[in-house]
């Protein structure tokens, strides 16, 4: 393993406590101390990738540079580290398995009976040195999905104790567990996160370090107990309370000293550490003056009872790293498209906010509601952003409302309509056809050449940009020169023309109307505000200013 150091993060008690943050806290702070990280995610599950999961169920899908789709993890890590990941960095148990099998059929096992133990560890194994080689890093962090318990990540866990079985000063292991505070007991528990440490010891594996996931500050008391019981020095016992910014895990960490218990424990040199853009960044979060009310209008939002906002975390974070460059407080809305198709009455509600977004999605619930909302913004001056999906319908809005195509459409809802302004392209119509959908999506980073003294000028302040796509209909050819002349601006194309990236209503007329056929929130961090996003906070900003 050419002396790398591995960090195995593993969640414990349940899942949804913060794995994904804590590993990108942890890349950050070794960051911080020189050292170069990398980071992988492995999810349990048996789809090959996370394009045909269910947003509402696992979360928004995040796609690389190499079009690879991935959970939302991997964003987390990317935002954080200040990293561009691959393929190479994100795996799943399908996708262990299909490796297994595709060498199997290629003999590349020289005859010998292909076993679950010890094959598919050995395979994790490989793929996690493979990415830890291709990125050159000294440091590579490796999150676990899940929770430690299920069956489904018992593979993973032997992969843990094999590596650390024959590289024991390279391998240390995190674990993320719950500790509940019940109001009814008036205190702290510990007792689950002690089941969780006896599951993985059952597996083989110790936890070198374990961070507390709780609403409040764990007391002293509580962490002799950990340590006691769960056989890890108190020291390695690390607070980790409810943060008002997830950025903020970054410094808390630092201030318990974790980075350099790490460093310690892989025996790695200490080198000075430097969070002075986090801590900024931190103080400026703090001092936020003034508010901005966007208004996210969709579909991906209800799962039972409860609002799913991880179905779009990349956007909602990337409206607060522009709030945090313009310097004021986003409050974000989730609105339901589907209620102004049933109440069309209720599209005046709309007025109430400084900015409203529509982001990507398919599909054709609710896909009227959308359209009312981009004309009530076109038609009442209210900032308007719209992503992938949300430019094709503000395309259609306009052809419907200005050019008097009323029967615009997208192909993908109606493939008999009148005027299909937004299609297939030619060349992808066969695959459809033939159902080989994979090649009829455009996945991962495109280039696009920006028309100058247009907001996406003014916001990129360059004419040549690469973004993240996810997608498979177009902006139809056919129809194009007529859509630009009733006034619509195609200010970012595809460098041969062919492909409309970016729609926008000139400044004159509108204080921001603009839809991406691309996804920029996939290339937003904290430190890097996208122009895009900054260009929409700045003028919901000003239009609160009005109000």
């Amino acid at each position: 393993m050419e002396n790398r150091k591995y960090i195995f993060v593993m969640g414990g008690v349940m899942s949804g406590v913060g794995k994904g943050i804590t590993t990108s806290s942890i890349g950050a702070i070794l960051k911080a101390r020189g050292y170069k990280v990398t980071a992988l995610k492995i999810d349990p599950y048996v789809n090959v990738d996370a394009g045909t999961m269910n947003p509402t169920e696992h979360g928004e899908v995040f796609v690389l540079d190499d079009g690879d789709e991935t959970d939302q993890d991997m964003g987390n890590y990317e935002r954080f580290m200040d990293i561009t990941l691959s393929r190479d960095n994100y795996m799943t148990t399908g996708r262990v398995y299909e490796s297994v099998i595709h060498r199997e059929r290629n003999l590349e096992y020289a005859g010998k009976c292909v076993q679950v133990v010890p094959h598919i560890p050995l395979e994790v194994i490989d793929r996690i040195v493979h990415a830890s080689n291709k990125d050159k890093s000294e440091i590579t962090l490796i999150e676990i999905g899940g929770t430690v318990g299920e069956y489904e990540n018992i593979l993973f866990m032997e992969a843990i104790r094999m590596m650390k079985i024959k590289h024991p000063e390279d391998v240390l292991s995190v674990m993320v567990s719950y500790v509940p505070c019940p109001n009814m007991v008036g205190e702290m528990k510990t007792k689950p996160t002690q089941h969780a440490v006896r599951t993985v010891n059952a597996a083989g594996v110790q936890p070198d370090i374990i961070v507390a996931r709780s609403e409040m500050p764990m007391d002293a008391k509580r962490k002799e107990k950990i340590s006691n019981f769960c056989s890890v020095a108190e020291e390695c016992v690390i607070s980790a309370p409810d943060a008002k910014s997830v950025y903020e895990v970054i410094t808390n960490f630092e201030r318990d000293n974790l980075s350099k218990i790490i460093l310690k424990k892989l025996r790695l040199k200490p080198k000075k550490s430097d969070l002075k853009e986090w801590e900024d960044l931190i103080k400026r979060v703090k001092g936020l003056d003034g508010k901005v009310k966007i208004g996210i209008v969709g579909k991906y939002f209800g799962t039972g009872d409860f609002v799913l906002s991880d179905a779009y975390i990349s956007v909602i974070e990337a409206i607060k790293h522009a709030g945090y460059k313009v310097g004021v407080k986003t409050e974000m809305d989730w609105i339901n498209s589907e209620i102004f198709e049933k109440d069309p009455e209720k599209i005046e509600e709309l007025s109430e906010y400084d900015g409203i977004l529509v982001p990507g999605g398919f599909g054709g619930r609710g896909i009227e509601g959308k359209i009312k909302a981009i004309k009530y913004c076109r038609e009442n001056l209210i900032p308007y952003f719209g992503i992938c999906y949300g430019m094709q319908l503000q395309v259609i809005e306009y052809a419907r409302n200005v050019l008097g195509l009323g029967e615009a459409h997208t192909t993908e809802i109606n493939r008999d309509t009148k005027h299909p302004v937004i299609d297939i392209m030619p060349e992808q119509k066969k695959n459809l056809e033939d159902g080989n959908y994979g090649a009829t999506m455009r996945l991962g980073a495109y280039d696009a050449v920006l028309e100058k003294g247009t907001l996406a000028y003014d916001g990129y302040k360059k004419t040549k940009i690469s973004e993240r796509h996810r997608h498979r209909w177009e902006v139809n050819p056919k129809y194009i020169k007529q859509i630009e002349k009733a006034g619509l601006v195609f200010s970012g194309k595809s460098p041969d023309g062919k492909l409309m990236e970016i729609a926008e209503l000139p400044k004159s007329q509108h204080p921001f109307f603009l839809g991406a056929q691309f996804h920029p929130e996939f290339k937003s961090s904290p430190l890097k505000s996208h122009p895009l996003f900054f260009e929409f906070v700045k003028a919901s900003k000003t239009r609160s200013g009005k109000k």
